[in-house]
């Protein structure tokens, strides 16, 4: 391909359309399947229950230490399967690209996607490409749709939620964000930090064996505070979370400290948050550990309240609302 950024023409159905594609995406994302170019893939599905997610990835930037939106749209797709309990199988893509896009870029973020959705196994089957005016777009959005397999049986779902349950979270919270801020290069903070943006399906596969697993959400935006939230105004009961057992890198403490975020609040793209039976809460934090995690556990359902409150470790209370404001934009 001549060219070295995207063009209009690039959108027109033509010849530079069907070499962007051809030189770009099917060269990293390739395979039999997207190869019969037609309008619609077949995709043989096993004899189990078929789960389908979409979604949709902007960030800024586009790349950004630990990852790229081209990653971070592959693993997002896939932990949104994984923590419903769902193998993902197959991925279909849209990709919104600005005219004036450098070629070597666009194919750098290609080739991340191609090497994520290797790692998670997963298969792209069908795609199409926009090319939106200069000035229209922030030269790339991408748009997800995922398909994945969960054995029949496996029931998993806020409404098995019992008070006493334990709230385990497979790692450190809030470095995407904190990744993504520090990327930015704002407020003349630097820092080392990376995104924990990953799949999430080998500790999610280690969790179905447990005994007692009610429930499992990656804590993408609005964090864990917001999942938190979530989990008690639909079951109508409490949660309280021990601030000392919550684990934060020293980087995100400092950052938040400095810029008065809260990092309860903020993004993870490698996590998970699980709910499992006190029963079954010692067998969960070990198989996620053999998973490679490193789990705590940080909190407990209870039916005395209907709020989610967080026990500081001088032994004071605050409660955690629901996010009004977004604190970082763009971040996934």
């Amino acid at each position: 391909m001549r060219e070295t950024q995207v063009l209009l023409a690039h959108g027109n159905g033509g010849r530079q359309m069907r070499e962007l594609i051809d030189e770009i995406f099917f060269r990293h994302l390739g395979n039999p399947t997207l190869e019969q170019r037609g309008d619609a893939a077949p995709i043989p599905l096993p004899d189990a229950e078929i789960l389908i997610t979409t979604d949709g990835f902007t960030v800024d930037p586009l790349e950004f230490p630990g990852g790229d939106i081209g990653a971070l749209a592959v693993n997002g797709t896939v932990n949104d399967l994984e923590v419903s309990g769902a193998d993902a199988l197959y991925l279909t893509l849209s990709c919104f690209i600005e005219e004036g896009f450098e070629i070597a870029r666009l194919d750098r973020l290609v080739r991340s996607m191609s090497v994520a959705a290797t790692a998670a196994g997963l298969r792209v089957v069908s795609g199409d490409t926009k090319v939106l005016r200069r000035g229209e777009g922030g030269g790339l959005y991408l748009n997800t749709t995922g398909v994945g397999a969960r054995r029949r049986g496996l029931q998993l779902g806020m409404n098995r939620i019992r008070s006493g349950d334990r709230l385990l979270v497979s790692g450190p919270v809030g470095d995407h964000g904190t990744a993504v801020l520090l990327a930015r290069g704002e407020f003349s903070l630097r820092g080392d930090l990376k995104s924990d943006c990953a799949s999430v399906a080998p500790i999610c596969r280690a969790l179905r064996a447990v005994n007692g697993l009610r429930f499992m959400r990656d804590p993408t935006r609005g964090g864990v505070a917001t999942v938190a939230n979530e989990i008690a105004r639909a079951t109508g009961l409490g949660l309280r979370l021990k601030e000392e057992n919550i684990p934060l890198r020293p980087e995100v403490q400092s950052v938040c400290e400095m810029l008065g975020f809260d990092p309860l609040y903020l993004a993870c793209e490698g996590r998970v948050l699980a709910v499992v039976a006190p029963e079954g809460a010692a067998q969960a934090l070990n198989v996620m550990r053999e998973a490679g995690a490193e789990p705590v556990d940080f909190g407990e359902v209870v039916s005395t309240e209907t709020r989610v409150v967080l026990e500081t470790p001088l032994g004071g209370e605050r409660l955690l609302d629901e996010l009004e404001s977004d604190p970082l934009p763009r971040i996934c």
